[in-house]
């Protein structure tokens, strides 16, 4: 019965598909029009230093493999071996039952490299900047963030309940004023990037 209800309040009078269609088709022909509609680059074949896209070879500058791990033989073996025996994809989120050995593995490994107690995969660096700061932070803490920031870490800090600031880009005097202002806080945490992806800029880490 209530999903009956929910259904003639969803797709009555203005609200219906065809009213939704027509608007989304509005938005997108204005984003053609003002030359901002995206389409995906096909790629057709492994990531590398070059690739295959539009049916021609070209040198990838834009992707994050900068390792060249994304295609190394051992990686491809390690990947296919793993496979095997582990099969393909959790079925699960990781506290029900979406944790396999390997995970903790990698997650053990990951810590000692970097000489700390733990470590926690995530599936992206976005997804670990989106979930970090609200899982962590509270009302009672502060976040004081290079307003040149990526994207990632701009959306992780507005999911979270801490006290918000902003610097102009690099300006340590400015960092050095806000870091007055909430010494009432419990926290303070600095947030920016360490090389800017969008101009290169590199953070005065050392100030």
């Amino acid at each position: 019965m209530l999903s009956q209800l929910l259904s003639k309040r969803l797709f009555s009078s203005a609200s219906s598909p065809h009213a939704l269609r027509a608007v989304c088709q509005a938005q997108l022909d204005e984003m053609r029009t003002a030359g901002t509609y995206k389409v995906e680059r096909v790629i057709t074949s492994a990531q590398d230093m070059e690739i295959e896209a539009n049916g021609q070879k070209v040198i990838n500058f834009c992707a994050n493999n900068y390792l060249g791990l994304s295609n190394h033989p051992r990686v491809v073996k390690s990947a296919a071996d793993t496979l095997k025996t582990h099969g393909y994809g959790m079925s699960s989120v990781r506290f029900i039952c979406g944790t396999q050995d390997i995970h903790k593995e990698l997650e053990r490994r990951i810590a000692k490299f970097h000489k700390l107690d733990d470590a926690i995969l995530y599936p992206s660096g976005f997804d670990s900047n989106a979930g970090f700061f609200e899982a962590c932070l509270t009302p009672d803490d502060a976040i004081i963030s290079d307003e040149l920031n990526h994207a990632s870490i701009i959306d992780g800090i507005r999911l979270c309940k801490a006290r918000r600031l902003r610097y102009k880009h690099m300006d340590m005097q400015v960092l050095e004023q806000m870091l007055q202002e909430t010494q009432d806080c419990r926290l303070r945490v600095i947030v920016t990037d360490g090389v800017f992806s969008m101009d290169g800029d590199i953070a005065p880490l050392d100030q």
